[in-house]
């Protein structure tokens, strides 16, 4: 009795009914240009809970960019608490960003906790050494 009790206190009290983040498909075409300071944008749509939230991506990165591409991302969204989630101004995470050999790699981070976790096929001729500043709206 004393333990079926105790449940009952411990669930009335929200301590046994975690809230969970989720994670959803993201697809996003960014295309970007430029000589040392390098500028892009795009397009994407985040896929949560069977539902498609289109949005903008713009961009921009500082350091070693010469040339031009467009990169076909695909991957997840983690850590999401809605869709409103997802928009921001995302920075790299660990030591991804580097983009080689036709393909791209990237995990990103915005101040709401989400990651995204994106690759993909650049075309186009671009050496770039940093990805920084990517912001994401909801459209």
């Amino acid at each position: 009795m004393t333990l079926v009790v105790l449940l009952g206190l411990l669930t009335s009290a929200g301590l046994a009914t975690p809230t969970f983040a989720e994670t959803g498909s993201v697809a996003v075409i960014f295309t970007k240009g430029g000589f040392i300071l390098g500028v892009g944008g795009g397009e994407g749509v985040l896929l949560l809970r069977g539902k498609r939230y289109p949005f903008t991506v713009s961009g921009m990165s500082l350091g070693a960019t010469i040339g031009a591409s467009t990169t076909k991302f695909v991957g997840r969204a983690l850590n999401l608490r809605g869709p409103a989630s997802i928009e921001g101004t995302y920075s790299a995470v660990g030591a991804g960003g580097a983009l080689a050999g036709g393909a791209g790699g990237v995990q990103l981070q915005n101040a709401n906790g989400v990651i995204l976790q994106l690759s993909g096929p650049k075309v186009g001729l671009e050496v770039s050494a940093a990805v920084a500043g990517v912001t994401i709206r909801l459209k």
